[in-house]
């Protein structure tokens, strides 16, 4: 396993632009001196290729890594891609992200794993179940891996009611949660008009999370004039705080 690491450990070091190092280090909060500086897609690449040959075995071995800080950023988002990659069973799947995401420290590593779970596609109502246990947690991140996977893979007929129900019971003053579910329902907005527009008179977000679903609503290009229109009208005045 220390092999693995250090051979793909060197491939990220080829790989290294101090360009995008700056980009990212400005963007992705309490990340420093982790970054290296690899680009999203080359992450892809060598997750896929880790899948062909090693893929559960770096999983397990990076996993070390995490738990001592001493994994890099773009070792934990190849950790949180290839679970999407690998041919598994949802068990044998279920149990590698146990242990990603606990792992989840930053917004960045969390949305790209997030949109690779096609996967749970396949077995909607057993992926669907198992994010719903991470919205009790008390952990930002691991709230915001279940919104964001849900607004992901579940925005549908059969759980836009279930989405909207269960992120309304989100309470959290993690920044990255209450952001992920204005996201989350903005786009239950653009698939589902009606459903979301009746639940935004009625929810139960903190004023900040309602005001910054109904903003992003607006910034959507497939919302009419009209419709933003009536939206603002359901705009909160919130509290300043000292």
């Amino acid at each position: 396993m220390e092999l693995l690491l250090q051979e793909t450990r060197k491939k990220l070091e080829n790989e290294i632009d101090l360009g995008y190092q700056e980009f990212n280090r400005s963007l992705i909060p309490g990340e420093t001196s982790r970054i290296l500086g690899v680009r999203i897609p080359v992450l892809r690449k060598i997750a896929k290729e880790l899948v062909k040959t090693s893929g559960r075995s770096y999983a397990d071995a990076v996993v070390l890594l995490e738990r001592s800080k001493e994994a890099y950023y773009e070792e934990r988002m190849i950790h949180g891609i290839l679970i999407g990659y690998l041919k598994c069973e949802e068990e044998e799947r279920r149990q590698l992200l146990d242990s990603f995401v606990p792992a989840i420290d930053n917004w960045s590593v969390c949305d790209s794993s997030c949109t690779t779970y096609k996967f749970m596609k396949q077995d909607m109502e057993y992926w669907f179940s198992y994010l719903e246990q991470y919205l009790n947690s008390s952990r930002e991140y691991e709230i915001r891996f279940a919104v964001v996977c849900m607004l992901d893979h579940f925005v549908t007929d059969y759980y836009i009611g279930k989405i909207l129900r269960d992120i309304d019971a989100v309470h959290h003053e993690g920044y990255y949660v209450k952001m992920a579910v204005a996201w989350a329902i903005s786009v239950c907005y653009v698939k589902f008009p009606k459903e979301t527009f009746q639940y935004l008179k009625t929810d139960h977000l903190d004023d900040f999370t309602h005001n910054k679903a109904i903003q992003k609503i607006c910034e959507s290009y497939r919302v009419s004039k009209e419709e933003k229109e009536k939206l603002k009208e359901w705009k909160r005045k919130e509290e300043k705080k000292r």
